[in-house]
């Protein structure tokens, strides 16, 4: 977050972010590239590296660094 007045929030070249996917028709892999929303912005983001899938129930990592997840 950010003053948008006095100290505006800077775009980034690369993020690392955690991803919870809700419903998807098909697999996700590197190189996907989503649209993003972040408030009132709509952007594309491109996934470089998918680094581990996790169980959704306890939140420990069943695979590392995936081709893909679905």
């Amino acid at each position: 977050a950010g003053d948008s007045k006095n100290n505006p929030p800077k775009g980034a070249a690369d993020f690392t972010a955690q991803v919870i996917v809700l419903n998807h028709p098909g697999q996700i892999s590197n190189g996907y590239t989503p649209e993003l929303d972040c408030h009132t912005a709509h952007i594309a983001c491109k996934f470089a590296e998918i680094k581990e899938k996790c169980d959704r129930r306890t939140g420990k990592t069943t695979e590392a660094n995936p081709k893909s997840i679905k």
